[in-house]
């Protein structure tokens, strides 16, 4: 399966060296720069189905993060301060000056957020879409001895996850997706793409490097938003499993924040594009 048999039409395919990695990146549109940053476990499809009416109005710019999709996978560099300087190399590359909207989901909102909190002057409007924040809140969500989720502890944990999900991707991405989303989302062609691009140990390291920085990417944001608030305008996105959670971490950290819940489950874009282009749009607006 082509990794990139999913871009859609008008978009160009660029492969950039950026901060000691080489990312894969899809642009397309014209207009104003808006930087689509996907969760875990997913790649840049994850934008697919929103990318082209956003490219109406917008230069869109979506990468693959480092250690995921058809990027590099390299040992280390996987704070998210380091990857906000991943995407100003890219901005830089292409070319395209900012300040810039970036959209972040999961993974990439906690990104998002980063690149926002140190390099404020980049971001012009930033939307954050249901993701618990490093130091703002992640890490009492991950307590188990409070009830808080096991999964991000065990994902920081070197050399065992990949060891036990190798062979099972595909099973883990369908049990995942399927719970987390509306029925029929995802058809049987994405969850198999999904489960590709996170097929074997290398491949699966990449997207579990993401989680083993999440103690020092919350000490980072603490030290980043402490007595300095985000001074661009804010839109926090929930859902119907998250509620607020995601606009009630940021509220103290943003002069200026706009909170909507979605009637989706975590994959928003993906479940309902319309609604999340009309909501994006409106923002931006």
């Amino acid at each position: 399966m082509s990794t990139s048999d999913w871009i859609p039409q008008n978009f160009e395919i660029r492969r950039i060296a950026t901060n000691g990695t080489t990312l894969f990146i899809a642009v397309g549109g014209s207009g104003p720069v808006l930087v689509l940053l996907h969760g875990w476990p997913q790649t840049s499809r994850a934008w697919a189905r929103v990318m082209p009416a956003l490219a109406e109005k917008y230069t869109v710019v979506v990468p693959d993060l480092r250690g995921t999709g058809a990027s590099d996978r390299p040992e280390t560099g996987y704070t998210k301060t380091n990857q906000a300087r991943d995407m100003r190399g890219i901005l830089k590359e292409l070319a395209l000056t900012g300040p810039v909207t970036v959209a972040g989901h999961d993974i990439g909102a906690m990104v998002a957020l980063a690149w926002a909190a140190c390099y404020p002057d980049d971001i012009a409007r930033l939307i954050l879409v249901d993701a618990l924040l490093p130091g703002l809140g992640l890490e009492e969500a991950m307590n188990v001895a409070e009830g808080g989720m096991w999964h991000f502890g065990f994902f920081m944990t070197p050399h065992i996850p990949e060891m036990l999900f190798d062979g099972h991707e595909l099973e883990f991405i369908t049990a995942t997706f399927t719970a987390m989303s509306d029925p029929g989302t995802f058809r049987p062609d994405d969850l198999a793409a999904y489960a590709d691009a996170y097929t074997g140990r290398d491949r699966l390291r990449g997207g579990f490097e993401h989680y083993r920085t999440l103690l020092e990417d919350g000490r980072d944001n603490r030290a980043l938003l402490t007595d300095r608030p985000l001074p661009m305008p804010v839109l926090a996105i929930g859902t119907t499993h998250s509620g607020t959670a995601t606009a009630d971490a940021l509220s103290p950290h943003a002069k200026s924040l706009r909170s909507e819940v979605a009637p989706t489950g975590h994959f928003v874009a993906e479940e309902d594009p319309r609604w999340f282009t009309k909501v994006t749009t409106e923002f931006l607006a």
